[in-house]
């Protein structure tokens, strides 16, 4: 099965309307609000400012205005030695992991990467073009759902 016909396949009787939700917005970006700096305390925040995670999340919002991409603030990937870490996904495509990203200088990556997948044929988001955020960032590239295809 490709990843052009598991697009086709309806996936309307997901619980949740997960898939009903992702579907609407072309891509959707996570951004982990809890990542931190490596010298902050584990049991609570800076007082100064909001975590690194929340600011990337905050800036990669406002980064997606008017774009179509949507983005969803999200408590922990757990990926917190490669903080800050967000997740792309698009209904049929290949999900993107990324970690180490600078939350002063990154959120218009994780934007463009999302386009970059959005627009994707394949449903995999293509190297050339790709922000060197997200390509010296990437920690996974996960297959969709009911993906039964071989390498690629």
């Amino acid at each position: 099965m490709t990843l052009a016909e598991i697009s086709n396949q309806s996936d309307d009787a997901t619980p949740n309307g997960v898939d009903a939700a992702r579907s609407a917005a072309t891509t959707v970006i996570y951004v982990c609000t809890t990542c931190r700096q490596p010298d902050d305390p584990e049991d609570q925040p800076r007082q100064d400012q909001p975590r690194p995670g929340a600011a990337l999340a905050a800036a990669t919002a406002r980064a997606a205005e008017n774009t179509g991409i949507t983005v969803h603030p999200m408590r922990c990937l757990a990926n917190c030695k490669r903080g800050c870490s967000a997740v792309m996904q698009r209904a049929g495509a290949f999900s993107y992991v990324f970690g180490h990203l600078d939350p002063a200088a990154d959120a218009d990556a994780l934007v463009e990467g999302a386009k970059l997948l959005s627009q994707s044929p394949d449903g995999l988001m293509p190297w050339r073009g790709r922000p060197e955020a997200l390509k010296r960032g990437l920690i996974a590239r996960v297959p969709p759902l009911h993906f039964q295809g071989t390498d690629q």
